[in-house]
């Protein structure tokens, strides 16, 4: 009996160390495993000087070796790219580079870095601390930069098998909640593949 104790004590603490053992490396790997992941997102910009938040909606499409489309549906219709070359608005004349240091296109950098499960990257621009397991985990970004400090205070991001949530707080009080309660593990449309590398 005090085998069958000693034994299963033993296996607790085995399970108690291997979920403690979810580190920045497995998360990454665990990010960054499909090769493309879809979904629709919602995201609310809470501003001081506004009683509601502005909330938008629309799809996005992530794809590790491609980049990111994040396509907004509501309230307007802009499409954007992120990609190695950096980040594009589509209009009528078909994809527009944008400037690169702008508060929005950092912003939309880190949900690219985030969303890829990039952590070596956001290490070089934040302190992480990551608590929980492959189920459940929350990551929490301190900004290490200049730049990112003048921007953001914290950066609370969950998931699970893949991010649901990133809330990012920023300097003058303002923050913005993305949610994407719904992504799924998919394979590039046509239409997608030419977006993403024309």
């Amino acid at each position: 009996m005090k085998r069958l104790l000693l034994g299963l004590g033993l296996g607790l603490l085995c399970a108690c160390g291997l979920a403690q053992a979810f580190g920045l490396d497995d998360l990454r790997k665990q990010l960054s495993a499909p090769e493309v992941i879809k979904g629709p997102f919602i995201q609310e910009k809470h501003l001081r000087a506004l009683p509601q938040p502005l909330v938008s909606n629309g799809q996005f499409v992530l794809a590790r070796d491609h980049g990111l489309l994040w396509l907004l549906q509501t309230p307007l219709k802009q499409d954007y790219r992120l990609n190695a070359q950096g980040i594009s608005r589509r209009d009528a004349n078909g994809w527009q580079a944008l400037p690169t240091r702008t508060a929005g296109t950092e912003q939309n950098k880190l949900f690219f870095a985030v969303l890829q499960g990039d952590s070596s990257g956001l290490e070089r621009d934040f302190e992480l601390a990551l608590q929980g397991d492959a189920k459940g985990w929350t990551l929490d970004l301190t900004p290490r930069s200049l730049v990112l400090k003048q921007i953001f205070t914290r950066i609370e991001i969950h998931g699970g098998q893949f991010v649901e949530r990133i809330q990012l707080l920023e300097t003058q009080g303002d923050s913005t909640v993305l949610r994407m309660p719904s992504s799924t593990s998919s394979t590039l449309t046509d239409a997608e593949r030419h977006d993403l590398v024309d």
